[in-house]
């Protein structure tokens, strides 16, 4: 069974490990482990007493003193018990090899790294300061102080500062896993107290508060806090400390803190108000107090601890696992990582085209719909109209009327209707070059590979679209040649079918009288558009075989083969440049290490402390 002491200190190394890996909670992106740990916050407004409350606690007079806000950064303060007869010191995580003996310098590098982090100006900032304390005469205890809050801005503070300090105080003391520590002094109402009405929001049932009352001494003669101190004017479910600190005289005669206990015992062990409570006040009672709740506190969320740890764990590597490795630095092993990256990005291309991903069925779509659309929409019957056709075959017999069919009519007829259909034919080409463009950039952001490397995106992205283009011409060439085709030999059978058809249909051929009448330009126009229906319906059909044959299945089969020709020739320095990664990503994978480190740590140390089961 391990001894509480274990367990503070297993805590006191996780929080040191939190800081130095930059997890001290707040609004992270990252998994935190510094809100799962049990925590004593010291929470009270300026003057409250607070800090005397803290060294009453130490033992020693250790922290900046002044007016306004003294405090601006949080103070994660360990305490550790060493044997009776050692040296006190002191050791800040951010010096890790200094130890302070002069406490007086252990102020003075509390205000100095303050200021580091805010500058000169009141400012506050969320990042705390570590000191450890090695004395015989402390318990083994952790608390964190908290700028005092303030009710008004004073010279050098932005406005907003009133608001900053609670939001700082209130994103620790929200945390189930916090103790609060509320201090109010005894010569204020109780109904007044920031801290006790901030404690009530966030623990409403009182049970993760402790209060503290300060300044008892310093109450009006006739009064006292009994009512506060035996829980009737404020009840809590943890009980209330009195406690007395040194008087500003004191400070001023640098009377020690050892001092300054023993004249605490002795004014509650003589005082006719508190002298039955005697046992149960004071800062040293107060330290003990704390240490031993925040021990079962420990003891009892450890194994929560090491569920959310090893949970995060499993998340953090599967992060890092998708974000993959840092990239290599061989020429070589870079070549292969971008043909890998390539073909990663291929496959999922394939997929879109062969039905795995949506997409590849809007090709369909213009097969099936925008092409028939189209060919329906061509204005045949406008250019066939029997003005127009009398128009066109008047034209083409010139001085000599034909003797009986007008052939040359019929051809430039057929010539200028066929053309119609090179619209439709390169809409079709440009429909689905569109369409495999938009497959391509998509491909490339569902590529989870490739999200780290932004120009080998664009590289590819540049690539793959210089050879759909270079496929979009050839698509275009040869459907149009399939239209060109349909004009430079006409289906003779079909016109050497229609005298007999009309023959059989009781309409025999027109005399030569009726060669100009309506009806015959009708027999014309009805001639030219049935032939016109039945190329129309054999470009339906292969328009489409000839898109799919010059556009997309080249893009399936070889979209990149000509990248992989230039990136062969690419020397080891433009390889590194097509896998410059996202500094964004960098700086995620960075974060997701050290913060699973962390948590192995963590996970490390708790492993090396057994507790009761």
């Amino acid at each position: 069974m391990a001894t509480f002491e274990s367990l503070i200190g297993l805590v006191n190394r996780i929080q040191r490990a939190c800081t130095l890996l930059g997890d001290f909670g707040g609004d992270s992106a990252l998994p935190t482990l510094w809100e799962s740990l049990p925590t004593v916050v010291v929470v009270g407004g300026q003057s409250s007493g607070k800090s005397s409350v803290l060294e009453s606690i130490v033992g020693r007079d250790f922290l900046p003193r002044g007016s306004g806000i003294v405090t601006r950064r949080p103070l994660v303060l360990q305490l550790q018990k060493t044997e009776r007869g050692q040296e006190e010191y002191a050791e800040f995580l951010h010096l890790p090899k200094k130890k302070f003996t002069d406490f007086s310098m252990v102020r003075k590098e509390i205000q100095d790294d303050t200021d580091k982090m805010t500058g000169r100006s009141k400012q506050i900032s969320p990042v705390p300061i570590h000191l450890s304390i090695y004395s015989p005469n402390v318990v083994n205890l952790t608390l964190i102080d908290l700028p005092g809050l303030t009710k008004v801005a004073v010279e050098g503070q932005p406005e907003s500062i009133v608001q900053d300090i609670e939001n700082m105080v209130r994103s620790y003391v929200e945390k189930p896993n916090c103790i609060i520590l509320a201090i109010t002094p005894a010569n204020q109402d109780i109904a007044t107290s920031d801290a006790i009405k901030l404690s009530r929001e966030v623990d409403p049932t009182g049970e993760r508060t402790f209060g503290v009352l300060t300044k008892l001494d310093l109450m009006d003669r006739g009064t006292n806090a009994l009512d506060v101190l035996e829980g009737r004017a404020c009840p809590l479910q943890q009980p209330w400390v009195g406690i007395v600190n040194r008087s500003q005289a004191d400070i001023n005669k640098n009377v020690d803190m050892i001092a300054a206990r023993r004249k605490e015992r002795e004014f509650f062990a003589t005082s006719a108000e508190y002298g039955h409570l005697s046992s149960k006040m004071g800062s040293e009672y107060l330290a003990k107090l704390l240490s031993k709740h925040l021990e079962s506190v420990i003891k009892a969320r450890i194994p929560n601890i090491s569920s959310l740890i090893n949970k995060s764990i499993d998340e953090l590597e599967a992060e890092l696992s998708h974000l993959g490795r840092p990239v290599a630095i061989d020429a070589g092993a870079q070549l292969y990582t971008i043909l890998e990256l390539c073909r990663a990005f291929d496959h999922v291309f394939k997929e879109h085209l062969d039905g795995g991903r949506p997409g590849g069925d809007r090709i369909y779509g213009v097969f099936d719909n925008q092409l028939p659309a189209a060919l329906r929409k061509l204005p045949f019957d406008r250019h066939l109209s029997l003005q127009n056709v009398r128009k066109v075959v008047s034209e083409a017999d010139g001085y000599q009327p034909h003797l009986i069919a007008p052939e040359q009519g019929y051809r430039r007829l057929i010539d200028s209707s066929l053309n119609y259909f090179r619209g439709p034919a390169e809409a079709s080409v440009d429909a689905v070059h569109i369409i495999l463009r938009e497959l391509v950039r998509r491909s490339i952001g569902e590529t989870e590979e490739l999200k780290r490397f932004p120009t080998l995106q664009a590289e590819i992205a540049a690539a793959a679209n210089d050879a759909l283009q270079r496929l979009r011409e050839d698509g275009k060439k040869t459907t149009l040649r399939l239209v060109d085709m349909e004009s430079s030999y006409l289906t003779v059978d079909f016109f050497r079918k229609l005298p007999q058809e009309e023959h059989k249909g009781g309409n025999p051929t027109v005399p030569t009288t009726d060669r100009y009448s309506e009806g015959h330009f009708a027999r014309i126009v009805s001639h030219v558009s049935s032939y016109v229906r039945m190329v129309s319906d054999s470009l339906r059909n292969t328009i489409p075989k000839a898109v799919v044959h010059c556009q997309v299945k080249p893009a399936k089969q070889s979209l990149l083969d000509h990248f992989y020709l230039q990136v062969g020739k690419k020397e080891g320095k433009e390889l590194a440049q097509l896998l410059d990664e996202d500094p964004v990503l960098m700086e995620r994978r960075q974060q997701c290490a050290k913060r699973l480190e962390l948590y192995k740590s963590a996970r490390d140390d708790i492993d090396c402390v057994s507790w009761a089961r």
